[in-house]
């Protein structure tokens, strides 16, 4: 198998455990994932199979949807309502006016310090690891891109935003920044994730659709988690020279980084520049499979 699942995961299982349903169904085929929401979040997950799986730093490189819920006058140590709630009795509710004032200064790139409870790595540990032991986790800020932010509903303490950002934000972590700019404080009591570049969770497969006799139907081409790339059809000469991992002149090609396509659409490499003249090397190559 060779392509990617649009799954919806379903809140209250981790996407660990998707990619375990999928692995059960299709092993001994390698089964990966891009893009972990926690177990509260549910929506769009994106599962590659196979090969496939070698397409995962270009699939963290699109841009994700959310609609995300929170609670104003509320902290927790998660940032979310997993963790211990803790109700503020004296909190002062935010006016719409002041909260849409805000969301400017959340959008572009800007600095997030994620939140203690994540899977980031604190000297070999996983960060929610140290802080269920009881140690103090400060993670250091971090650049993230946030395209954009808008508010969809707000009935105090209930506030609702749509997001679309790059990889590595943490909604949690931008509801709590946005209360504290706006004087309060918050928890994510639920998250959507609606899309993933092109995989919109409009046209997502349940996961009890998927079972051992119900796999290939949701399968989706490799080449469509590579939408950001340019795209060049090889000749068949070039496809041979590919098959044989050697180096490519490509004439037609004219950024750093094409997809390399055959006459019928099929995702045969990712290649790299490696000359002015229109060298290009097979940085991922999937064409062997393609060769007779």
């Amino acid at each position: 198998m060779f392509g990617l699942l649009n799954v919806n995961k379903p809140s209250g299982v981790t996407s660990r455990d998707v990619v375990n349903h999928v692995q059960r169904l299709v092993r001994p085929v390698k089964v990966g994932h891009a893009g972990t929401l926690d177990p509260l979040a549910n929506g769009v997950l994106v599962v590659s199979l196979g090969q496939a799986t070698r397409l995962t730093p270009y699939l963290h490189d699109l841009t994700k949807q959310y609609k995300g819920t929170f609670l104003l006058g509320r902290r927790s140590d998660t940032e979310d309502i997993e963790g211990q709630v803790e109700t503020i009795p004296d909190a002062v509710p935010p006016s719409e006016a002041e909260i849409l004032a805000a969301l400017p200064q959340f959008t572009g790139k800007i600095l997030q310090r994620p939140p203690a409870y994540s899977a980031i790595k604190v000297k070999g540990k996983r960060a929610y690891e140290r802080a269920r032991a009881g140690d103090v986790v400060e993670l250091t800020a971090r650049p993230v891109t946030i395209n954009e932010i808008a508010l969809l509903d707000y009935q105090y303490p209930e506030l609702r935003l749509s997001i679309v950002c790059g990889s590595g934000t943490y909604i949690r972590s931008l509801g709590r920044d946005l209360a504290e700019t706006i004087g309060s404080c918050s928890v994510m009591s639920a998250l959507t994730r609606t899309a993933i570049g092109p995989f919109q969770l409009a046209k997502s497969t349940q996961l009890e659709q998927l079972t051992k006799d119900g796999i290939e139907p949701y399968l989706l081409p490799p080449l469509t988690g590579v939408p950001h790339l340019p795209q060049v059809e090889l000749s068949s000469h070039q496809i041979e020279q590919l098959a044989d991992g050697r180096l490519l002149s490509c004439n037609n090609c004219d950024a750093d980084e094409v997809a390399a396509i055959d006459p019928q659409g099929q995702l045969l490499a990712i290649l790299q520049r490696q000359s002015d003249e229109g060298d290009y090397h097979p940085k991922r190559n999937f064409a062997a499979r393609f060769s007779s």
